[in-house]
């Protein structure tokens, strides 16, 4: 039984659970690894075992999320290119997706062989729509409550942040649709962490569902994020345990997509999830059978 079904510039996946964007930092300075696969030679070891560990998406960044040293556009693209194409001829029915907001960027990462633009940044640059249209690519509808790349947020406030991410996201997918991109390929992500303090991550976790019954599939991106480091008191190699937490609770409410550094574990939380559910049989039911 099918749960999840997405199409990607024609590559379509589907699945019996929620499935799992495997993330790829092409970065020095990454807030998780700190440049741990910044050599071509690493990256293209952690994307086959990425691949080995049947993640649905690999998602490539060239640029971090949190403020730091000015990345061009040139250097982006430069950063990302190589190993994307490496990736795309090794595994050629895989589905890339790429961490940009730069509208140029997005189209050099597509003319390479990408299938999917995750915007963490909300359409800062209007242009990025175009360019997913223009390919036929996937696009990531994200909340950041109108935040610039590349900024942290000053006490972020909400009348009510749930409310706020459903407006915007689904303004966004909207918005996107109409300008010709794919619906079978838009997804929506309230951001977690994004213009958001710890409690509100913590209602947006608590509330899947609602994003979930929108009808515009889910893409969770919370792996190691700040919001469990502070829920749990625990530095960055600490955080696994509460962001599978969090994975279980936000799949079993519906999400169909999640953005992680460890995508067997990920993916094995997943797998459980949907077998409780009954979406998923049992890999290797034996027992007393």
């Amino acid at each position: 039984m099918s749960l999840h079904e997405l199409v990607f510039r024609g590559r379509r996946l589907t699945s019996d659970r929620a499935m799992v964007m495997a993330i790829i930092n092409r970065t020095p300075d990454s807030f998780y690894d700190h440049g741990a696969i910044w050599a071509e030679d690493l990256a293209r070891t952690a994307i086959k075992t990425a691949v080995e560990e049947q993640a649905e998406v690999l998602d490539f960044g060239g640029v971090p999320a949190s403020p730091g040293p000015e990345v061009t556009v040139a250097e982006e693209i430069s950063r990302v290119v190589p190993t994307l194409q490496w990736a795309r001829e090794t595994y050629p029915d895989l589905v890339i997706s790429v961490d940009t907001w730069r509208a140029e960027a997005a189209a050099a990462f597509c003319e390479a062989g990408a299938d999917l633009i995750n915007d963490s940044w909300g359409a800062a640059e209007p242009e990025i729509l175009d360019v997913a249209a223009q390919f036929g690519a996937g696009y990531v509808c994200s909340h950041t409550d109108g935040l610039a790349p590349r900024t942290d947020p000053v006490r972020p406030q909400y009348d009510d942040v749930v409310a706020s991410v459903l407006r915007d996201c689904t303004a966004l997918a909207e918005r996107a649709l109409e300008k010709g991109v794919p619906r079978e390929g838009i997804m929506i992500d309230p951001c977690i962490d994004f213009s958001k303090n710890t409690y509100q991550s913590l209602e947006v976790l608590r509330n899947v569902d609602k994003l979930v019954a929108t009808g515009w599939p889910v893409l969770m991106a919370m792996s190691n994020k700040g919001v469990v480091g502070e829920t749990l008191d625990v530095e960055m190699d600490d955080r696994l345990i509460g962001t599978l937490a969090a994975t279980a609770l936000a799949a079993r409410d519906g999400a169909a997509m999640f953005r992680a550094h460890q995508p067997r574990e990920t993916r094995q939380v997943c797998e459980m999830v949907a077998s409780i559910e009954g979406s998923r049989p049992p890999a290797a039911a034996r027992r007393w059978i």
